[in-house]
């Protein structure tokens, strides 16, 4: 029998924010049960940051040097196979609860098409039963028709106290997040249906702004929370590298805290430890929702059909280098969970995958789930061996993720740092006890990770590491030339017509 699919991704999900890999503060109860009847990857990595360019390596199973979503507005090139064409070749309807930040294609459009003015488009593929947009206008006027009025421009905005204010409640409370309401969308819509559905939740938390209801609000006391890994001060963590001083210095407390002002680095460490509790609440919040999904799935006997994949876009640094966000080189933006509990893979219930995995592999992942071959060429691999309890040969030995900082709309970045928008990436290759970033335009960075785990220390420049730094360009120079598009590459027009291999 064709299982239901269900693909849920949780904006902003740090990787190590989970209680079944011994984090001291976060506790997951829900995700650490279906990690006990599926697989947990502990080391999976997002393709790219911010939003868009993650989920495009999500739902395209390509790096970012190939699907080239460099920023949140970057159009998604149409000639691309996504995760919602290929159910749709499976005899799906993939619908959609949420967003999946998706740019068109403008050049089907015309000039005027109003699909132009948002980046938060819809994947082609997808129908969409609920979106729920930044905006949060369809949550907002659900929370109106249930009797609860959230301030009127700021709605994370607690009453009573100054805007700005961190860690007080919101006026809306626990049943009636954007989580819960999505969660209720999908499960009406899921009790209509009458043949193997393919879904995808796509929440907004635990993604900024930092603010959640009671119990979550104030489950973490935020005294007995770890230190997050930083230099001494944000000047020292400045100096480490251009691309930091860039971000710290203009990194807006507005992003993060609803109505805040001034900058994330003028913040005080009682305040870093206190937002801290409030994501870790958020995380606890959309723990239980999952609950309350995976619980109405039971009791509808769906369940023992339906396989789940639990991951997120990217990470949060969450107050490490004096930083909250997503971007940048360190492991907390990239670093996100992964769970997949197949039905029809039992071999693999329970275990701890610690090879590196990337977004890249669900698109593979779900293709040979659902029978279908994906219609061009991948830089992800399945991860379906891992599910039946066996180690794939040849499988990477490192992590490998991008970051573009272009400037499309305005001169920031050439202002900043002198450089045109094709010198404004990187790209990072983490193994074990390395990691290396290439930057386009600006000086590499080395790190010992077994030295120094935080990442604080550059060894670039350092003459006792260079043939290390130079070994680590080479790798990433090969993983490049490996990794480019391979789609017709493996074909040839012979005058006995077309042969194809695989490589």
């Amino acid at each position: 029998m064709k299982p239901n699919i269900l693909l849920i991704t949780a904006d902003q999900w740090r990787g190590d924010c989970v209680s079944a890999l011994g984090h001291p503060a976060v506790v997951t109860p829900m995700l650490d049960a279906l990690a006990k009847e599926g697989t947990l990857f502990a080391r999976h990595y997002a393709g790219a940051a911010p939003c868009s360019p993650a989920r495009a390596s999500i739902y395209t199973g390509l790096y970012q040097m190939n699907h080239r979503v460099c920023r949140n507005g970057s159009p998604l090139d149409a000639r691309f196979d996504t995760v919602a064409l290929a159910a749709r070749r499976a005899g799906y309807d993939p619908t959609l609860f949420g967003y999946t930040d998706t740019a068109p294609d403008p050049r089907g459009l015309a000039p005027s098409d109003p699909h132009l003015t948002t980046y938060e488009g819809v994947l082609p593929g997808f129908t969409v039963r609920r979106l729920l947009p930044e905006h949060e206008k369809p949550w907002l006027s659900w929370l109106k028709a249930r009797g609860t009025e959230p301030n009127r421009g700021c709605p994370h905005a607690p009453d009573g106290v100054p805007v700005g204010t961190i860690g007080v409640p919101p006026v809306y409370g626990a049943d009636e997040t954007q989580t819960a309401f999505l969660v209720d969308e999908f499960l009406q819509w899921q009790g209509e249906q009458e043949a193997p559905w393919f879904a995808h939740i796509s929440f907004l938390r635990p993604h900024p702004p930092f603010v959640v209801p009671e119990p979550f609000n104030s489950m973490f006391d935020p005294a007995t929370l770890p230190v997050p890994v930083r230099a001494e001060t944000p000047e020292a963590e400045m100096a480490a590298h251009p691309l930091i001083a860039s971000l710290l210095a203009t990194l807006a407390r507005s992003h993060f805290v609803a109505g805040a002002d001034g900058l994330v680095r003028d913040w005080t460490p009682a305040d870093f430890a206190a937002i801290q509790a409030v994501y870790y609440g958020m995380i606890a919040e959309v723990d239980a929702q999952l609950g309350r999904l995976f619980s109405a799935l039971k009791a509808r006997g769906d369940w023992e059909n339906t396989v789940v994949v639990l991951t997120s876009d990217h990470g949060e640094m969450m107050g490490e280098h004096w930083a909250f966000g997503k971007g940048g080189y360190f492991d907390g933006s990239y670093h996100i969970p992964l769970v997949i509990r197949d039905p029809a893979a039992s071999a693999g219930a329970g275990q701890i995958v610690r090879k590196f995995t990337s977004a890249a592999d669900l698109m593979p992942t779900l293709c040979e789930r659902m029978g279908v071959e994906p219609q061009n060429h991948l830089d992800g691999a399945s991860l379906r061996p891992f599910l039946d309890g066996k180690m794939p040969e040849d499988w990477r030995e490192a992590a490998f993720f991008e970051f573009d900082f272009r400037e499309v709309e305005g001169e920031s970045t050439k202002a900043q740092f002198g450089l045109g928008p094709d010198q404004c990436n990187l790209a990072v290759l983490r193994d074990e006890r390395y990691k290396y970033v290439h930057c386009a335009g600006l000086p590499p960075l080395l790190f010992d990770l077994e030295r120094d785990p935080g990442e604080l220390v550059n060894r670039a420049e350092d003459p006792d590491y260079l043939r290390i730094r130079l070994a680590y360009a080479e790798q990433l120079l090969t993983l490049r030339a490996r990794h480019l598009d391979q789609t017709l590459a493996f074909s040839m027009v012979t005058a006995n017509g077309l042969v194809t291999t695989k490589g």
